[in-house]
């Protein structure tokens, strides 16, 4: 029986599409295996992806080297932030993409515990962490020369704690809150000028005293850091006023002493007396310091 051509065409055809599937097979087979020797090398050699989720509802990813126990040793950091950087355990020390480098103590990749960040602005920061923020007690050295010491909050001044100027030697010993001179403090100037009492907003707001360098002293009410309200002043010479002021002068009813004795009660104008009401001599009254320092 004579062999048909259609038949022999289609058993050839059918046995090259066979080979075709077997070499496609094969090819998958053995990428396969390469993946998996690649993966099995990647985990012989102690090398990780580790993924931590953070308090705040982010994530960091670590991929690099683990300990004999599984744990992060050296390797790379991705933030969920987009921040990078770069992790060795051994030593505590973080490197940071921007130019930050963190030395201290670390949970879980967090900063956490005692440490020191170095900015890559020049200022250096030494003290607590916690949960991988700035947090607790400890001293920031700013680049400019001004320090900080005392209580901090995700990195701002919150508590007490002293700043100290480096343009002058000023410094400002008292509460913050939020980043701010807030509740009672005590400012000092270079000058030798203070002033002790109540801020709000980084303004002088409430009771306080300021004594000026020329040895006059206000005690008595501002707002925003402005002489406003009843207060006391009293001039190096001896004179004293007591009654109302507005915008850092005698202003409203007062009592006018000059160190002979002699009184003068009744309205004040802008420093100036107002000649209606009892008083005794002649004399003007002395004009209130206006300090620059007093804006601080």
């Amino acid at each position: 029986m004579a062999n048909n051509p259609n038949s022999r065409a289609r058993a050839q055809s059918k046995r090259k599409h066979m080979s075709t599937g077997a070499i496609l097979a094969i090819t998958v087979l053995i990428a396969i295996i390469c993946v998996a020797i690649t993966f099995l090398g990647i985990y012989l050699s102690g090398i990780r992806y580790i993924k931590i989720d953070t308090d705040g509802g982010g994530y960091i990813k670590f991929f690099g080297r683990v300990d004999s126990l599984g744990a992060p040793s050296q390797g790379r950091l991705y933030y969920s932030d987009g921040t990078t950087a770069e992790v060795d355990m051994a030593t505590g020390t973080v490197t940071y993409s921007n130019g930050d480098v963190y030395v201290g103590e670390l949970k879980n990749l967090l900063k956490h515990g005692q440490g020191k960040m170095t900015f890559a602005t020049g200022d250096v920061y030494e003290g607590e962490f916690k949960e991988d923020t700035i947090t607790g007690k400890g001293k920031f050295s700013f680049s400019n020369g001004d320090t900080y010491e005392g209580d901090l909050v995700d990195g701002i001044k919150e508590g007490y704690g002293t700043y100290i100027w480096g343009g002058d030697g000023s410094m400002y010993i008292g509460e913050f809150h939020n980043d701010k001179k807030h509740g009672k403090g005590k400012y000092m100037w270079a000058d030798g000028s203070s002033y002790e009492g109540d801020y709000k907003d980084d303004l002088k707001n409430g009771y306080g005293v300021y004594r000026f360098s020329n040895g006059d002293v206000y005690e008595g009410e501002f707002v925003d850091d402005v002489r406003s309200g009843y207060g006391k002043y009293t001039w190096a010479n001896g004179e004293i006023y007591e009654g109302e002021f507005a915008g850092n002068m005698m202003n409203g009813m007062g009592k006018y002493t000059w160190p002979q004795g002699r009184v003068y009660e009744g309205l004040f104008e802008n420093g100036k007396i107002v000649r209606t009401g009892q008083q005794t001599g002649d004399e003007e009254p002395a004009q209130t310091e206006n300090s620059a320092g007093e804006s601080n």
